[in-house]
């Protein structure tokens, strides 16, 4: 029995986001009677949304369906949420979960079939007797991690890597896979394939609540890899969230590098990657929140950068098309052409295979990209939480605010700093691909020197909002690299927080989480 994150036996279609959460699963128990005749689950019930992508193209399946809950609590008192995937291993596109939902509202039943029993730990096909069409209806039960597992060798030259963490300059790793499905994947790939340590990889076991701890890769969450890191004895860090699909990247003495410049320097450095010296590099994908980092490495490479709202969907169909070869998001999303979701696991060996190629440290790597393409300081504070009215009532006002034509060429002066208002608007979206116009996508401000204030509603609950702001400044000066990015940042942070009065509508003193 699929429930809603509401806890309803039968999904009720008007809360608000349970009508993208819970009609796919309805939708999916409805067809599953007449259309579906092989499963392909994996062993446990442990997939990765990257391997999920990966199988789903590899033995090409109608789709997938994916139980998770992110990056977000787990546990019974916590998230719950599905993806459905189509027939190119990416996100649905929103034609297809517009045509879910009105099929959703057709549903007056479904059938389950209490007496069906799968074990979910035999490897191999087991077979049933349904009242559908397929005679018999099949059940696979595959390696979580080998299919994924050989196209990651097709990639990377692991020999490269397994050097790196083996060979006589070895670097020591730590790698937290916070008790997501991330585990097998860890000790799989990293420990018995390339070699790393048993002991470099921690919380490794996947565990339904993930151990109490919103399994969210950052600075907040994140923070039994921060300390390890701090203490100096690893040369690199990361962690992933529940999923796989994100990552985060820590050099030694806790170096933190940012989600937008890890995708800038994974740009930059693509020829390090064998897939991509025989690929070759067409464009590049980042969310508008995302800071414009990418955009610097793209001028260089004189490839295209398409800036799309916030979803791995308008990723898919730009690679669908030939148009884009990486792409990425400043939540700690990052992946290529070869699958189309998000891939933690994957960044997280480009990073490994630039330090073997250039034989830098992380901080290193971060110092030379700064020097060479300029420093974008940057942060995100996010409002978690917050009442659903009041945070749409926020946003509400401030675009009537930022759109109005007074508001086009002022002036605001904190301290020292003078920021004069270039342009304004509400972010919209015209996919290159098929034309479709996405509207609404966040509130931007764009000042004279290219710094810039984003305000986006996230999406990612329905009982409680989540509001975004993002602060982005840019410095060419080497010389002026080495300063704190909130102490950078703090005058555009004190101009959206005097226009939005997000504190004082809302009573808190503080965002939630900085990133």
């Amino acid at each position: 029995v699929f429930l809603c994150k509401r806890r309803c036996s039968v999904p009720r279609l008007y809360h608000s986001y349970a009508v993208h959460i819970c009609p796919c699963v309805c939708v999916y128990i409805l067809i599953f009677k007449n259309l579906i005749g092989r499963l392909v689950i994996g062993q446990n019930g442990i997939l990765s949304t990257p391997a999920v992508s990966c199988i789903i193209r590899k033995i090409k399946a109608a789709g997938g369906i994916i139980l998770t809950a992110s990056h977000s609590p787990g546990g019974p008192g916590g998230e719950f949420g599905v993806k459905f995937e189509v027939a190119n291993g990416g996100p649905a596109p929103d034609i297809v979960s517009e045509k879910i939902y009105q099929i959703s509202k057709t549903l007056e039943e479904y059938a389950i079939c209490p007496d069906l029993r799968v074990d979910l730990s035999r490897l191999g096909r087991q077979e049933f007797d349904l009242e559908n069409k397929f005679k018999p209806f099949r059940v696979e039960i595959v390696d979580s991690v080998e299919i994924y597992l050989n196209l990651l060798r097709s990639i990377f030259d692991f020999s490269a890597i397994r050097n790196l963490l083996t060979g006589p300059n070895q670097i020591k790793i730590r790698i937290d896979a916070m008790n997501g499905v991330m585990g097998p994947y860890v000790r799989r790939i990293l420990c018995d394939e390339l070699g790393a340590p048993a002991n470099s990889a921690i919380n490794c076991i996947p565990l339904e609540d993930f151990g109490g701890q919103p399994p969210d890769p950052n600075l907040t969450y994140a923070t039994a890899l921060l300390e390890a890191m701090k203490g100096g004895e690893y040369g690199f860090g990361a962690a992933f969230d529940a999923d796989g699909d994100r990552y985060m990247i820590l050099g030694q003495n806790g170096f933190f590098v940012n989600a937008s410049d890890s995708l800038a320097i994974i740009a930059a450095n693509l020829s390090c990657i064998p897939y991509f010296c025989q690929m070759g590099v067409r464009g590049f994908g980042r969310s508008m929140p995302t800071s414009t980092a990418l955009d610097k490495v793209a001028k260089v490479m004189k490839v295209p950068v398409y800036e799309t709202p916030a979803g791995w969907r308008y990723f898919s169909s730009l690679m669908d098309s030939g148009r884009c070869s990486l792409c990425g998001e400043e939540s700690f999303g990052t992946g290529s052409d070869h699958l189309r979701e998000k891939d933690g696991l994957w960044a997280v060996l480009v990073w490994l295979s630039i330090l073997a190629a250039r034989k830098q440290s992380v901080e290193e790597i971060v110092r030379d990209h700064w020097a060479k393409f300029g420093r974008h300081y940057y942060c995100r504070f996010d409002y978690e939480a917050l009442e659903p009215r009041t945070a749409y009532f926020i946003m509400r006002d401030l675009e009537a605010l930022i759109t109005d034509k007074s508001f086009s060429h002022q002036q605001f002066a904190v301290g020292n700093s003078i920021y004069s208002v270039e342009r304004t608007d509400s972010f919209e979206y015209i996919d290159p691909v098929d034309g479709t116009v996405t509207k609404r996508q966040g509130l931007r401000i764009i000042f004279s020197d290219a710094s810039r204030l984003i305000f986006r509603m996230s999406a990612s609950s329905h009982v409680r909002a989540t509001l975004r702001i993002y602060a982005e400044s840019y410095e060419k000066d080497p010389s002026q690299h080495n300063k704190e990015p909130q102490a950078v940042l703090s005058p555009l942070i004190a101009i959206a927080l005097k226009i939005s009065q997000i504190h004082e509508r809302t009573g808190r003193k503080g965002p939630t989480v900085i990133t």
